[in-house]
């Protein structure tokens, strides 16, 4: 079965409206880009790519398909990204609460390196299960269960440049000059927006556990 062009082009829209609406990993690469710079927002952009392939290829296989169905499966990983979104807004509002003359004064942050970045992204990625969902939803999206694998290949392959399109672009925006100035402006008030923010999502996927 060869989906339509109208299949695909619903596939492919809903996906940007998916990757593209802020998120925790759109609101973490935002916070890297303009506190540490385009290069760092880049290298936890990848990671946050190479989670979402990871899944879609999962979705494509069926396996995620499979996992959903384990409800004890689905729970530790709603619990596991519960904690994580929460160290992360611990971290946030840790950076709130601390003075511009602390920071100024602070040495640099040498654990952030791009490897640390690049699996901050990952493993964001990899312990939201909305991902999981969202993959398995987005396949079955107008597609038929006789799709062929080269249907499938092209959806994968479109979703992943939508993903680099959509991931990158949000670390190219916000490391731009009048973001970091923004960033350096209103620092304190960014990080408690972006604490707040993790701490909600953080709460909310732990109450959905059951």
């Amino acid at each position: 079965m060869i989906p339509s062009l109208q299949q695909f082009m619903l596939v492919f829209t809903a996906y940007v409206i998916a990757a593209g609406s802020p998120g925790p990993s759109n609101m973490r690469i935002m916070g890297v880009a303009m506190h540490q710079g385009r290069q760092a927002a880049l290298m936890l952009a990848a990671g946050v790519i190479t989670g979402s392939v990871f899944w879609g290829v999962m979705a494509a296989t069926g396996v995620s398909a499979v996992l959903t169905r384990y409800a004890h499966a689905l729970i530790g990983l709603k619990i596991f990204g519960g904690l994580y979104l929460l160290l992360l807004a611990f971290k946030a509002a840790r950076s709130a609460l601390t003075s511009d003359e602390a920071v100024r004064k602070a040495p640099a942050d040498i654990a952030a390196t791009r490897g640390a970045l690049y699996r901050q992204g990952l493993l964001m990625h990899l312990s939201n299960p909305k991902a999981i969902l969202a993959w398995v939803a987005l396949l079955t999206l107008g597609l038929g269960p006789g799709t062929s694998p080269q249907s499938l290949a092209l959806i994968l392959g479109g979703c992943f440049v939508l993903s680099v399109t959509i991931f990158c672009g949000y670390a190219l925006v916000f490391s731009t000059v009048p973001m970091v100035r923004l960033y350096r402006q209103a620092r304190r008030w960014i990080e408690g927006v972006l604490a707040v923010f993790f701490a909600y999502a953080g709460l909310r996927l732990l109450q959905s556990r059951t």
